[in-house]
């Protein structure tokens, strides 16, 4: 099956019932002390300035005139479309209508430069640009650079002289599906890498494999009819997207919350009833530092319907669930692990059943197997660190334009993640770093997401993020960049002695205070933080030498 053919399904079965709805929180909503007065300053109506949303039938028929206009600009059978959009009602209707019209969909990255933009448009030989007014100032800068791209439709009022408006012409074309036979094997989509290595790379993905990835989705996280999902992360990437395939199957309504304060999301969950809520590692320490330091008091929101929490894009440190636990005991608990060359989140999950394992990333997902290998590409044994590789229907079938980085990462079926992992006695996984990111100090191999799960049990620090620094006795010195919690202060020493459970060749050599970046998946920006804080140290190390 394909999944346009889901969305025609529940079209036809749930044709007036909500699909999607679209949330701007607003500065005077968040002034509001509960969220019954909130609900008085906009009323949450369909379609005010605070929410707007659409029914099944109205984002069938809204792909479908996306499909009816491409194809009337001379679009065909594997056209790349490059979507550059902030999230927002228009995104799906738009994705399902290139894929509607048998074209390409390319989810561009939000937070790219102008020169990213254009790199991953020629890259991905883009020949239709769609972005938004967000998006007008980049694209200025490179619209005479991009020979490839032969039009550019916009989203909003007041476009560019050089784009057409997309919403305005739909109106003219028709409303039923085009006549595109698609098959399973078509290429349907081209992700880009995080790029946290430089450029990123252009991941292509088949229609195969996004179905499949509805019935991992679902399968893991038993989505129902009854069920509205919280959708919070960027579309442009594979996790939001997969996981909201999980409402798609059970023709589910879903909730785009266009922010990430604790009281928007509460607000969020309590007005529009939502079940199923995922968050990344800060938004959820965010909203515990918020009910801890007084900021929120839960008795002001109606959630007793939120049901499951789910975490992926990182490692989820233990401690982090724990302090979840204590004050929404009732929630089921989900990690998902994933990457864009895998379709996103799903080819290994802990399980809702398994929260006793928290800490492990899990089991491979359903359709998916796992295993953890040597550099020699042989199995490890129980206990011992090697490379996780998996293997499932949401396998890339390549990076498009590069078969030297494709052959290093796919090996026949089986897809080396780069992450270097250990199984436990029960066959569950659990990450240890990055194999790039792995520190070798005095001969020793140091993982640095070990340690950073071990700081973030303290206190008073907010976010971690522990890199190599060069050193000329040691290769390298372990450094932790520290940002403390809002109002705390603490010092080196306090630090150090916090560290004394860590065994001596773990403790991290240096701490700097300072912020941690990260992507808008939730990563910590690690060639950043090698940047900002290594370069200064290699030219004073190779001085010395």
């Amino acid at each position: 099956m394909i999944i346009t053919e889901l969305l025609e399904k529940n079209a036809r079965l749930y044709k007036n019932e909500t699909a999607l709805v679209e949330i701007n929180p607003s500065d005077e909503r968040d002034k509001a002390t509960t969220w019954r007065e909130a609900s008085l300053i906009e009323t949450a109506m369909p379609n005010s300035p605070y929410r707007r949303e659409m029914t099944w039938s109205e984002f069938d028929i809204k792909a479908n005139k996306i499909a009816n206009l491409l194809l009337s600009r001379s679009t065909k059978r594997g056209t790349k479309v490059g979507i550059l959009l902030m999230n927002c009602l228009e995104w799906l209707p738009i994705y399902f209508g290139v894929l509607k019209a048998g074209c390409i969909a390319v989810p561009l990255n939000y937070r790219y430069a102008a020169d990213e933009i254009q790199y991953c448009c020629d890259l991905a030989d883009i020949e239709v640009l769609v972005f938004g007014p967000e998006f007008t100032g980049r694209v200025n800068e490179i619209h005479n650079d991009m020979p490839k791209v032969k039009a550019m439709f916009f989203v909003g009022s007041d476009g560019p002289e050089y784009t057409e408006d997309l919403m305005y012409l739909i109106n003219f074309c028709s409303s039923i599906a085009p006549p595109v036979e698609i098959k399973e094997t078509d290429y349907s989509a081209i992700y880009f890498s995080s790029g946290t290595t430089g450029f990123p790379k252009a991941i292509l993905h088949d229609h195969h494999g996004l179905y499949c990835s509805c019935l991992t989705e679902q399968n893991h996280h038993r989505q129902t009819r009854d069920d509205v999902f919280l959708c919070i992360p960027p579309l442009y990437h594979t996790g939001a997207k997969m996981h909201w395939f999980g409402s798609l199957l059970s023709g589910s309504k879903a909730v785009i919350l266009r922010g990430v304060k604790p009281e928007w999301i509460l607000r969020a969950v309590t007005e529009e009833k939502c079940t199923i809520v995922w968050l990344l590692v800060p938004w959820a320490q965010d909203i515990l530092d918020a009910i801890e330091s007084g900021k929120i008091d839960l008795n002001h929101y109606l959630l007793d319907q939120w049901r499951l929490m789910h975490i992926g894009a990182q490692p989820v440190p233990p401690s982090l669930i724990h302090r979840w636990k204590k004050y929404f005991p009732n929630h089921q608990y989900d990690t998902n692990y994933g990457l864009s060359e895998s379709l996103g989140p799903g080819c290994v999950h802990l399980g809702i059943e398994n929260t006793e394992k928290v800490g492990a990333i899990g089991i491979p997902g359903y359709m998916w197997e796992a295993k953890i290998v040597d550099e020699n590409d042989e199995e490890v044994s129980q206990g011992e660190v090697g490379e996780l590789c998996v293997k499932g229907p949401g396998v890339m079938k390549c990076y498009y334009k590069n078969p030297d980085a494709t052959n290093e990462i796919l090996k026949g079926d089986w897809l080396y993640t780069g992450d270097m992992a250990v199984k436990d006695e029960d066959g569950f996984i659990t990450l240890v770093d990055r194999k790039k990111d792995v520190i070798i100090s005095g001969g020793e191999n140091i993982y640095p997401v070990q340690i950073e799960a071990f700081l973030r049990k303290h206190d008073k620090i907010k976010d971690v993020g522990v890199i190599g620094l060069p050193d000329q006795r040691q290769g390298e010195i372990t450094a932790a960049i520290i940002e403390l919690k809002e109002g705390a202060s603490c010092t080196e020493d306090e630090i150090n002695d916090f560290c004394q459970e860590l065994p001596r060749y773990k403790r991290p050599r240096k701490i700097i205070f300072a912020p941690v970046p990260r992507n808008a998946t939730g990563k910590i920006e690690k060639p950043k933080l090698r940047e900002i804080y290594c370069h200064g140290r290699l030219v004073e190390v190779q001085n010395r030498s």
